[in-house]
């Protein structure tokens, strides 16, 4: 069987290095909040082009802390797509907000700029919620439309935050996300483009002040820099609880492991466009192949193709030996614990492509005759079906 993902080979390629500073970390006894997490903090911000970075425990926590500290709760109304991972919409139930879903591009399955604005108008004229902020997703590796999205998010007053959890590195027209959001959040789940061993999130932000508050939120609602300000207190700053909070660090571990992939994510992104390249040229007079925005680099954490009969496609491939993914079979305004938040308008393109999306194996490392063998698959396949 073809791997799908094939973290083994990127272990290999960072050796030695790397098991060392996973045992530096052992030695050390600093397993949570050690000297690791400040420096992965630091070097990730410089990746994403990122004043300040939060490291924190999950890529859902990450989102969690934004929300919390712009303090939307009941009453909220927080716009977001269903064709997406659970985690961009459960947090807002989480802070007692209310998701709205809107419905995605056909190209590129991310937000669609238009159906956001008339979705925001829509909860505006019916007056029971109130839109404060927007969840833009990095669908399968590649930037949402930004400068479209910032510019509604600018007419209505809201909050941007860009989930990058697949998407983290993703730049448009040179920029990451950050640089129309309020804040880039991401997940290290192992299957992540840059992933830890384990779990782990960041947030990426621009304010000093609003960074200082996610830090006390990260660790129970602990003093911070800007909390001690005219006081004196002479104990660990977490004994002094300055508001609700949560227990969202990240494993100095996963940190230091993070510190090696770092080196070498860039030169991965390359090969993961590669990847797609080879995928695009085999295919693409035989499937729908994904489409990228214009000006954007993809960092390719899926690599997701359109076809009628894709059960059938699938079915073949696993004969073949090639495993494939289904994101996502059945949208979140379709499963029983969103069925009763709002989706004005509808949500036609979303429920369109669930029934035909197939990912195929991607990774850095994809041999290109491994690629070959799966590309000659689904030719054989549709040239016996089509």
């Amino acid at each position: 069987m073809i791997p799908f993902i094939d973290l083994q080979a990127q272990r290999r390629r960072l050796g030695q290095p790397l098991e060392d500073a996973i045992l530096e970390v052992v030695r050390s006894g600093a397993y949570v909040m050690g000297p690791q997490i400040a420096a992965f903090e630091a070097e990730l911000a410089a990746f994403g082009q990122a004043p300040h970075a939060l490291s924190c425990g999950s890529g859902t926590e990450a989102l969690v802390l934004p929300l919390m500290a712009w303090g939307i709760g009941p009453g909220d109304a927080v716009f977001c797509p269903a064709f997406t991972f659970a985690a961009t919409a459960e947090v807002m139930p989480l802070v007692g907000a209310s998701p709205v879903f809107v419905d995605v591009a056909p190209d590129t399955y991310n937000l669609d700029p238009d159906r956001l604005e008339a979705a925001i108008v829509a909860v505006k004229a019916e007056g029971r919620l109130t839109p404060r902020a927007v969840i833009a997703v990095d669908l399968f590796g590649q930037p949402a439309d930004y400068p479209a999205i910032a510019a509604v998010c600018g007419r209505h007053g809201l909050k941007l935050i860009a989930d990058s959890a697949q998407g983290f590195g993703c730049t448009l027209e040179g920029r990451h996300p950050l640089h129309w959001a309020d804040v880039t959040t991401t997940s290290f789940f192992p299957a992540k483009p840059l992933g830890c061993y384990g779990d782990g999130g960041a947030v990426l932000s621009k304010d000093a002040r609003f960074h200082d508050l996610l830090v006390s939120l990260r660790v129970h609602g602990q003093a911070v820099t800007s909390d001690l300000e005219g006081r004196t207190f002479e104990h660990d700053p977490k004994y002094l609880n300055m508001r609700v909070g949560m227990n969202s660090r990240m494993d100095t571990i996963q940190a230091a492991v993070l510190l090696q992939k770092l080196t070498i994510f860039a030169d991965e992104i390359q090969a993961r466009n590669a990847v797609a390249d080879r995928y695009a040229r085999g295919l693409g007079d035989v499937v729908r192949v994904p489409g990228v925005i214009a000006g954007g680099v993809s960092v390719w954490a899926q690599y997701v193709i359109e076809t009628a009969d894709r059960d059938g496609l699938a079915a073949h491939l696993r004969g073949e030996g090639t495993p494939t993914a289904v994101y996502y079979p059945v949208p979140l305004h379709l499963q029983a614990p969103y069925r009763d938040y709002p989706a004005p308008g509808g949500l036609p393109v979303t429920e369109a492509a669930a029934g035909k999306v197939l990912a195929l194996p991607m990774h850095a490392y994809l041999e290109p005759e491994t690629q070959d063998r799966i590309i000659g698959a689904i030719r054989n396949f549709v040239k016996r079906n089509g």
